[in-house]
């Protein structure tokens, strides 16, 4: 009894030292992956895998080296066999979709994302990249992905970026101002908010512009009682949308909305009245429209507000924003 006592004790020291091993060259990998050397990561992943080839973590991250390094026949054929087996989850069916997209392999793609889909089917990114693969061969039906992925996977940010970009291409501005807004909070510091913002500022003026048309569809709950409210701030527009308007018919808006009874709940409008009660719904809006209309105006304002900004950045830089499951209303 002893000695088995000894062997087990042995046993779990040497599995520990062996995971142990494991995990710091998986972070080494990581690293070298972080910092673009995707040739060091794939030695050393090579080197991980040989002694633990069942790793799975370790062969998606084998495959991305390969598909960043853009050898593509090494990626693929690392992560195929993943697919084959039970304990693949979404993203090795989004890898291996992006290694056929990249390949120019559409149809391989999509179908690849399609059964991801059919097994993992609260995927934000599987339903993004399925919608990028047939709005890329001008197959519309793409905003259907986006939207199941917004209403299952509310969190996800990337399918907000590309409906809102369908919808400023559209007759429907409220969507375009919506989703685009979620993309912003959900990615401040992204490459594409510049991008957003812009469509921003511009979805506002068309909204007001197309104010008294007639509507293209017909529209639901939620979207009559946006409409409704925004409309009751049409006078202001007429002057024009600068920040400073749209910072106070925004702060209208919310003071309507949250003053009428039984208002459907939505996390970008809860965020809107916090922001007002922490005396930053300012800086926000510049932070927004001011960078989008002009970037030396906005800088101008900026060395004038410096306290309100530092405020307001300070307070962006130590939340997360997500929208919780269940708030969703495009029907």
């Amino acid at each position: 009894m002893y000695l088995i006592k000894i062997f087990f004790i042995l046993f779990s020291l040497v599995s520990f030292a062996y995971a142990q091993d494991t995990n710091e060259t998986h972070e080494t990998a990581k690293k070298f992956m972080k910092n673009g050397d995707y040739s060091n990561a794939i030695l050393v992943l090579n080197r991980a895998l040989e002694s633990n080839p069942g790793d799975i973590a370790l062969s998606k991250d084998l495959a991305l080296s390969y598909y960043y390094n853009l050898d593509y026949k090494n990626a693929l054929g690392t992560i195929k066999p993943l697919l084959e087996i039970d304990e693949a989850d979404d993203q090795c069916y989004q890898i291996a979709g992006n290694i056929y997209k990249s390949m120019n392999m559409p149809l391989e793609a999509e179908k690849i994302y399609k059964t991801g889909l059919r097994k993992f089917s609260f995927s934000g990114p599987l339903y993004n990249d399925l919608g990028e693969i047939l709005w890329n061969k001008k197959d519309y039906e793409a905003i259907k992905e986006w939207e199941k992925g917004i209403e299952r996977d509310p969190s996800y940010s990337r399918n907000y970026f590309n409906a809102a970009k369908y919808y400023y291409l559209s007759t429907d501005k409220i969507w375009s101002i919506l989703y685009g807004e979620i993309f912003l909070n959900m990615e401040p510091y992204s490459n594409k908010t510049p991008e957003i913002k812009d469509l921003l500022l511009e979805s506002y003026k068309k909204l007001f512009i197309d104010v008294n048309k007639e509507r293209p569809k017909e529209y639901n709950r939620f979207e009559t009682a946006f409409l409704t409210t925004i409309n009751r701030q049409s006078t202001l527009a007429g002057a024009g949308l600068t920040p400073e308007t749209l910072a106070m018919i925004r702060t209208r808006f919310i003071l309507d909305w949250f003053h009428e009874i039984k208002r459907p709940n939505f996390k970008l409008f809860d965020y809107h009245r916090q922001l007002l009660q922490e005396g930053l719904f300012d800086a926000y809006n510049q932070w927004i429209f001011g960078s989008a209309q002009n970037l030396s105006t906005f800088q101008n304002w900026i060395n004038t507000h410096p306290e309100e900004y530092a405020a307001f950045s300070t307070f962006q830089k130590s939340r997360v924003f997500k929208i919780p499951a269940g708030e969703y209303y495009q029907k």
